[in-house]
């Protein structure tokens, strides 16, 4: 049998090709690093020719972008799942966001790191925008629950969803570059989780 024949076999195994690519472009990337997802890397692992993902893509940048797109909706799911999970107060609700939005960077940091990689993504390409919007919508229904404490101006509600994703986003960047384990080192008996509540304490978040 041709080798021509056993790829197409595979691709017809596959069944959805486009979930297939993006599941293998995931594995690549979480393993081996963004470097490593190419087009003809991801075709070999799914078992189709290197010509296949294109089209469903057209080219790396637009897998990469569907990819960012597929962990914003992730991302999205896992704050709001956070935020309705919980019984508390609008600040609770608040930072038990925060701490989903940094387990979610944790869990999977090489895609969370591709989610804000900018140039390497089409900003211009529908799903990926429709996905990036539901992730913000996440957290700004968050911040607005704090509004029912107390009525604040939109221009309020816009500086304190900027001020809470601001410090989030900078502990979970600090922590998957590693800077804060020294910090974390000399914290014994003190988890990540725990050090999280104590800098949301200091920054007052949800207050």
């Amino acid at each position: 049998m041709s080798k021509r024949i056993i790829r197409s076999a595979a691709k017809y195994h596959h069944g959805d090709l486009k979930s297939a690519v993006l599941l293998a472009a995931e594995k690549i990337l979480e393993r081996d690093g963004l470097q490593a997802v190419t087009l003809r890397a991801v075709a070999r692992t799914v078992g189709v020719s290197h010509t296949a993902p294109k089209n469903h893509f057209g080219d790396l940048m637009g897998l990469l972008s569907e990819l960012a797109a597929v962990g914003y909706l992730r991302f999205a799911a896992a704050l709001a799942e956070a935020v309705n999970s919980t019984s508390g107060d609008a600040r609770d609700r608040l930072r038990t966001m925060g701490s989903a939005y940094v387990a979610f960077a944790r869990a999977h940091p090489k895609l969370f790191l591709l989610m804000f990689h900018s140039e390497r993504l089409d900003m211009k390409r529908p799903s990926l925008l429709a996905a990036i919007d539901e992730s913000r919508q996440s957290l700004r229904t968050a911040v607005i629950s704090t509004a029912e404490a107390r009525p604040m101006k939109p221009v309020e509600v816009a500086a304190r969803a900027t001020a809470s994703w601001s410090l989030v986003h900078g502990l979970a960047m600090l922590l998957l570059d590693g800077r804060l384990k020294n910090t974390m080192a000399s914290l014994p008996g003190v988890d990540v989780g725990t050090f999280l509540e104590a800098v949301l304490d200091v920054a007052r978040v949800g207050d």
